[in-house]
């Protein structure tokens, strides 16, 4: 089955999002090749999520010990439902914007709002006022409802006709405070493809694009990599650092789980310092961050019972080889490497168990194709670098954004990054399209150089950049974090890189700094580094 298939009924009363659709020309070409991909025409993906598990099983875990079962959850998920078609006056097609920490009333929030029918518009809550205020210009947001401690950027932000409502706070018309029927909410008889969420590109070096996603596509990625790749277990306890405004942290700390039967830790801060106590703490047995995360846990492991660990799980950036090998040496997890894109929601490659090759990112998950092509759009030779181009069950769909054209070419979504996919299939990161890196003729891609720099034991960071250089093009500059106490000596690195790769690759510039410069969401700011490059 694939194609694009003409919209079904609708159950939204709002149609905003569905009039703003790309037109079904500019969609990539949809792929439904499993059977559990098949979804029926009329579908609640908070409704499938939720149904199942017994009552007294735990969902939520939370740092203080206190545990919501999945009867608690219906039960708040329903209540909350009713506030908002009731009190609120949602309809469904309605946006409704989430702000706050990560923790049990934002996911039932999420489930709420899907379960009546809305379209879930999920942000960070490092975000500020103007981020805010361009975002829910872009979706046409009237609803929010906010954690009461992330409100102020919010409502400083002075949005035009925008409702916020504040829950967890003590005031009288709190969302948690107000009174409401305790009965079963009947799912919104949603299609299975009315938009279901609306997630935000980062936009870090431009105007933030809305990535239109359906209730078929939240069940698609948890039964493809989930399913295929990560498989779970009913007895699992997934934690991780990503928020659930980011796709990664949503799928792994929401999604997966609940698709699954088990449970998740949500923690409102988790960063490597508060992951490893609360891995041991909670018996946390599946795990998703960062590279970086896992490289800075590496220096913290002594003292941490990691032994309920089974699976470890990284994405948002590439995961250097040296990274893979120190941690399994460490822990004796293997992680599983994966890309995925807000644009496809979630992991399309990945590897697991004995097919995990480190310093690849691994195979199409079962669901999704891949191929590695030049600008023209023409397949290249295995072992050669191109353009990542994929395709599967979920694709690009950009709100009213005329760069829909750009990322979805010939039926196929182009992710950015340059690939090569090996003779034998295994599909290896080269970098960012934009962070290839020519110097003297040379094509030098600065992961590469990333990846020989961490393997140096005082390294904790390195992040490689171009800089126009009038006699080569493009001189190679590293920003390199070290370990406390460790010498900034540039010339080591140097040479040390020197033994590693040929010499055309080495940098010529080492910067030292205390930190690199990074998203929200983790994800390394390499526009800033090259902007700082550029005025050297």
């Amino acid at each position: 089955m694939d194609g694009f298939h003409g919209p079904t009924r609708s159950a939204h009363v709002d149609t905003f999002a569905r009039d703003h659709l790309p037109p079904p020309g500019q969609w990539p070409e949809l792929r439904f090749d499993l059977p559990e991909l098949r979804h029926p025409e009329r579908l609640n993906c908070a409704a499938a999520l939720l149904d199942g598990p017994p009552d007294d099983r735990p969902v939520f875990h939370t740092p203080g010990g206190t545990a919501w079962t999945y009867g608690d959850l219906r039960t708040r998920v329903d209540r909350l439902a009713h506030l908002l078609t009731g009190d609120l006056g949602i309809v469904p097609g309605n946006r409704v914007l989430l702000r706050g920490p990560t923790t049990p009333w934002l996911a039932a929030c999420w489930l709420a709002v899907l379960k009546a029918g809305g379209i879930a518009v999920t942000v960070l809550a490092q975000q500020r006022p103007h981020e805010l205020a361009t975002m829910c210009a872009i979706a046409r947001v009237r609803h929010a409802l906010c954690d009461v401690r992330a409100v102020d950027d919010l409502a400083n932000a002075r949005i035009p006709g925008l409702r916020i409502t504040t829950y967890g706070g003590d005031a009288p018309d709190d969302l948690l405070n107000r009174p409401t029927p305790a009965t079963p909410y009947p799912a919104v008889d949603t299609a299975a493809d009315d938009v279901a969420l609306i997630a935000f590109t980062s936009g870090t070096t431009g105007r933030p694009k809305g990535c239109l996603h359906f209730h078929r596509d939240v069940l698609a990625v948890a039964d493809t990599f989930a399913r295929h790749v990560l498989k779970p277990r009913a007895d699992d306890v997934f934690a991780g650092s990503p928020p659930l405004g980011f796709t990664f942290g949503l799928g792994g700390l929401v999604v997966f789980p609940l698709r699954a039967g088990a449970s998740a830790l949500l923690l409102e801060q988790a960063g490597p310092r508060q992951l490893l106590p609360a891995i041991a703490e909670h018996r946390v047995s599946v795990l998703f961050t960062a590279p970086t995360a896992y490289r800075a846990m590496l220096a913290g492991l002594d003292g941490h019972d990691l032994s309920s660990l089974r699976r470890c799980v990284s994405a948002g950036e590439n995961l250097p080889a040296a990274t893979w090998h120190a941690w399994h040496e460490r822990t004796g997890v293997r992680i599983i490497n994966g890309i995925g894109a807000t644009e496809l929601l979630h992991i399309f490659i990945s590897a697991a168990d004995e097919r995990i090759r480190p310093g690849t990112t691994g195979l199409p998950v079962p669901g999704w194709h891949a191929r590695v092509q030049d600008e023209k759009g023409r397949p290249v030779p295995d072992g050669e670098p191109g353009l990542l181009a994929v395709r599967g069950p979920v694709g690009c769909r950009y709100l009213a954004d005329p760069r829909q054209s750009e990322y979805v070419r010939d039926g196929w979504n182009i992710t950015g990054d340059t690939y090569v996919r090996e003779p034998d299939g295994y599909f290896r990161y080269v970098a960012r399209a934009d962070d290839m890196i020519i110097s003297a003729g040379y094509n030098i891609a600065g992961p590469e150089v990333e990846d020989a720099l961490l393997r140096h034991p005082d390294v904790v960071e390195a992040a490689v950049v171009g800089r126009p250089d009038e006699a080569r093009g493009a001189a190679v500059v590293a920003y390199v974090v070290v370990a406390d106490g460790a010498a900034r000596d540039a010339e080591a690195l140097r040479e040390f890189v020197m033994r590693e790769l040929a010499p055309y690759k080495c940098p010529r510039e080492i910067v030292f700094l205390d930190a690199l410069p990074r998203t929200a969401t983790g994800k390394l700011q390499r526009f800033r580094l090259r902007s700082e490059a550029d005025q050297q």
